[in-house]
């Protein structure tokens, strides 16, 4: 008995490419107009960095030249500006202040944020109201009061008075970013790890804080960078310059009737270089997360 086959067609390919044609990229007017209006905007946002980094390399005696390059460059200049300050001394406060306040904010943050987002109490609205308003305070209208405690307590020219200061001005910023990302979090994700034999606490730590990475980081970045740059709480609570921070260290600089402009911008560029490669390394986290709960 014979058997038949049957051929079956070939599939269409479609039209052969044709050889020796680049595509050609269209731009639109539009496009360009954006693009040049972003590189624009760059530039005016970079232009002071770039002056100051010119500033930190040029001599002495060049500092009231019109030009704007130098004409030497005095990389000496980030040599000399550590042998004649305390600013290794600053830059030391300055980390353990801002990294001893993230610290402390994520460890009060977090169980509140997670308590806030999971539980429906009475009252949940109106706390979260005050921790808004309590943003709107600016530090200097505390400073005369936060002061005045502190000496009292013997705690001023003291490390733990910073962070302590520090954290309490980033605490509600951190309880609110978390808040709404936990928020956006399926709560059954957790029901399904209690489910397995895991506490609740544990599912916080193995589900909910892994999920939640985003807006920890968000809350890291701002209280770590707020803590960096904070200027008056350090001039005001320490009066040792051994003992200030990096900011009030660069102030020094400036004196009563000079300035030491190649020594203040070689210390600013010291004090923005860890914040730029912090914000470097996490920076999608960051927009990631101060976009969460917006859309669910």
């Amino acid at each position: 008995m014979a058997t038949t086959t049957t051929k079956l067609p070939a599939p269409d390919k479609g039209p052969a490419p044709r050889k020796g044609r680049a595509r050609k990229r269209t731009f639109r007017p539009r496009t360009l107009v954006i693009t040049a209006c972003a590189w624009l905007l760059a530039a005016v946002f970079l232009a002071p960095y770039l002056e100051m980094i010119v500033t930190a390399l040029r001599p002495k005696e060049e500092l009231r030249d019109r030009t704007y390059l130098p004409r030497n460059l005095e990389w000496a200049n980030f040599i000399d500006v550590w042998k004649e300050s305390e600013l290794g001394q600053n830059l030391q406060v300055t980390l353990l202040v801002a990294g001893g306040a993230t610290l402390l904010v994520l460890l009060v943050s977090l169980p509140a944020a997670y308590y806030t987002a999971r539980m429906r109490y009475r009252g949940r609205k109106l706390f979260l109201l005050l921790v808004l308003v309590t943003q709107m305070f600016q530090p200097t209208a505390l400073l005369v009061g936060l002061y005045r405690e502190f000496h009292q307590l013997d705690m001023l020219n003291s490390v733990w008075t910073l962070i302590l200061t520090n954290a309490a001005f980033n605490l509600a910023f951190a309880v609110w970013i978390l808040t709404a990302y936990i928020s956006s979090i399926p709560p059954e994700l957790e029901e399904a790890a209690m489910v397995d034999g895991t506490s609740r606490f544990g599912a916080m730590i193995k589900v909910t804080l892994p999920l939640a990475l985003p807006g920890v980081v968000t809350a890291v970045i701002f209280t770590f960078i707020t803590s960096w740059n904070e200027f008056v709480m350090g001039l005001t609570l320490t009066t040792e310059p051994a003992k200030q921070p990096l900011t009030v260290g660069i102030s020094n600089f400036i004196g009563n009737y000079t300035v030491q402009w190649n020594y203040l911008f070689a210390a600013s560029v010291v004090a923005i270089i860890p914040v730029i490669v912090l914000f470097a390394f996490i920076e999608r986290h960051v927009v990631s997360g101060l976009t969460a709960g917006s859309v669910k």
